[in-house]
């Protein structure tokens, strides 16, 4: 199967998506690594936890809906590529707002923000 058919496979028989759209980008990339060999790769889609679908707003197991793919990565170490699905971030267990910004010196030169 082409990468798109394990993409439109998974999207359609295990989330209960009606389709799938490729974004540009997406699409590009998922051209160059089938031409570099990597369409032997198992795929994982990076979606919401909160839903089968990419919009997290949907909550539970959908039916009906298209599955957008925005972008795709690979892990070549890992031995799979990665479908990159809706506005998902790829960094789990960070924040909206990074620790640094709560950081400053006073006066004195002690560390305010610091206490977790």
């Amino acid at each position: 199967m082409s990468l798109e058919e394990k993409i439109k496979t998974i999207a359609t028989k295990v989330y209960g998506a009606a389709g799938v759209e490729f974004k540009p980008a997406a699409k590009s990339r998922l051209q160059r690594l089938a031409a570099l060999g990597y369409q032997r790769f198992p795929v994982c889609i990076a979606k919401t936890q909160y839903s089968f679908s990419d919009d997290p707003t949907m909550m539970g197991a959908p039916s009906g809906w298209t599955l957008t793919i925005s972008d795709v990565t690979l892990s070549a170490g890992a031995g799979f590529v990665v479908a990159i699905a809706g506005s998902m971030m790829l960094m789990p267990g960070l924040g909206k707002v990074p620790q640094a910004q709560k950081l400053d010196v006073d006066d004195a030169g002690n560390v305010i923000g610091m206490d977790y």
